[in-house]
């Protein structure tokens, strides 16, 4: 997961700032939010591939989210937010850890071998993870039968897109990155799972910067104890990636995160999660477009099949009332 801090694990975290009562938006103010999440959120994966060109993937993602976890912590302690108590502190640590360590700085590891397009189609056939860990959690629920068809069919897309023969000699990604962007799904909807059921709370917005400053902490700390201090030399960091890196906290962390925030309180959470269907498609049409990664007719299969996946899954959790697991 890319860059944005949580695409879905802020919709279960993340709510309206206020009940109060404010003027709806214009039409031309939704729209314009909407192509924020789904062109920024959509590009970050390119943004990631680029920056690990020549940075250590998870120095790179621990310093991005502590800069703009700090900054966003300044700008609520200048507005008066009320200080987080040690709970909170600690619960987002955890979910910080999963989303951001477990989640994205193994993107951006993976990103090092995997294009950037391939592996928002691998992470978009996540929401199947999502469907077994509510299951499997305590009290969980059984999922429908649209939610086993929404399944099926994303099984059917990864199989299209990483089955024998259906990329070239020479693109198909290591299995270590397919295995570690797996892991990463699986993290990040752990992650999800314990924010929507964590009893902490915290406002929206310190919630999301605790999780940043922590979760950039541990991915620093984490890149130190693997060794990817002595591969940072300021004077070979290409020119690209530092503007790789830069897009990532403005345009990735601290723009079209709050557009996220601001269209959960003045849209519903269903259009809002339309975000899903569309950052695979931008993410694969970019790559190929500017680092000319590969698109070929099976790839472009497997897209169509793994977002219809998403869309079943995600129609089916917002219609649909799981049925609770039995007990026997």
């Amino acid at each position: 997961m890319s860059s944005h801090t949580a695409p879905k694990s802020g919709a279960s975290a993340l709510q309206p700032f206020s009940p109060s009562a404010v003027r709806a938006p214009s039409r031309a103010s939704l729209i314009l939010g909407f192509l924020a999440i789904y062109l920024i959120w959509g590009s970050t994966y390119l943004g990631i591939r680029v920056a690990v060109e020549t940075m250590p993937p998870f120095l790179m993602a621990g310093v991005r989210f502590l800069v703009a976890g700090g900054f966003l912590f300044a700008v609520l302690n200048v507005r008066g937010a009320a200080r987080p108590t040690r709970a909170q502190w600690r619960d987002h640590a955890i979910i910080g850890t999963l989303l951001l360590l477990g989640g994205n700085a193994v993107v951006a590891w993976a990103e090092q071998t995997v294009p950037s397009g391939l592996t928002t189609l691998i992470l978009g056939a996540s929401p199947l993870f999502m469907v077994l860990m509510e299951w499997a959690r305590p009290g969980g629920t059984r999922p429908t039968a649209a939610l086993w068809a929404g399944f099926g069919v994303g099984l059917a897309g990864l199989v299209i897109l990483l089955g024998p023969g259906a990329l070239p000699e020479g693109i198909r990604p290591p299995t270590l990155s397919v295995l570690a962007l797996l892991f990463a799904s699986l993290s990040w909807w752990g992650g999800s799972l314990f924010s929507k059921y964590a009893k902490s709370g915290a406002e929206p917005l310190m919630a999301a910067t605790l999780q940043m400053l922590c979760g950039g902490v541990v991915m620093t700390l984490f890149g130190l104890a693997v060794g990817e201090a002595p591969r940072v030399h300021l004077a070979t960091i290409s020119a690209r990636s530092w503007l790789a890196w830069t897009y990532l906290v403005l345009a990735g962390s601290l723009v079209a995160f709050p557009v996220y925030v601001w269209l959960l309180k003045h849209s519903t959470p269903a259009r809002v999660s339309t975000y899903a269907y569309v950052n695979p498609i931008v993410a694969v049409l970019l790559g190929w477009a500017i680092l000319d990664e590969p698109l070929t007719s099976r790839i472009a299969l497997a897209a169509a099949v793994i977002i219809g996946a998403v869309a079943i899954i995600t129609v089916a959790k917002n219609r649909v009332p799981a049925t609770p697991r039995s007990s026997t």
